[in-house]
């Protein structure tokens, strides 16, 4: 339904995080080379749990490549810099977001590329600087899924 691109991931408990997270939405996860961490990992596998054989998961050379193969009908990417609140899009199945490695963001280039309304944030208090990349991700997702009546969850899971 959804594809998360990672771009230049560097933390490994935040891309095992967004493992889990993937797998039990059912969205793709590509993450764009270079990776700050193998993919073996011992802090990714903690983070995944065994989430990793339920999820979709690809790596690719550049961004380029990625969005090659991933063919995203929009793309939408998340910074601090962003000029659209997360929550303002109409969001479809087949929609992509894009995120930044933790320490330094996606590049200005990057971003430019984008419509303006393709460039989105998650708000925060004055002074913040970031939110974790984990945490982003499970917030844009959910929005989107909630947008779209929460397409193909199957059956909900319920206390």
């Amino acid at each position: 339904m959804f594809s998360v691109l990672l771009y230049e991931p560097e933390i490994p408990p935040n891309t095992g995080n967004i493992i889990r997270l993937c797998a039990n939405m059912g969205a793709n996860l590509h993450l764009i080379k270079p990776l700050g961490f193998d993919l073996d990992d011992k802090k990714l596998r903690r983070a995944g749990l065994d989430y990793r054989e339920w999820a979709s998961v690809k790596v690719h050379e550049s961004l380029d490549d990625c969005l090659g193969v991933v063919q995203p009908e929009r793309l939408f990417a998340l910074s601090t810099k962003g000029q659209c609140r997360y929550d303002q899009p109409d969001y479809q199945a087949g929609d992509a977001f894009l995120f930044g490695p933790e320490t330094r963001g996606l590049p200005v280039t990057v971003r430019e590329s984008l419509p303006v309304e393709h460039q989105l944030y998650v708000p925060m208090v004055a002074e913040s600087r970031s939110l974790n990349l984990s945490n982003a991700v499970a917030l844009v997702l959910y929005e989107a899924w909630r947008q779209c009546e929460f397409e193909g969850r199957g059956e909900l899971i319920r206390p």
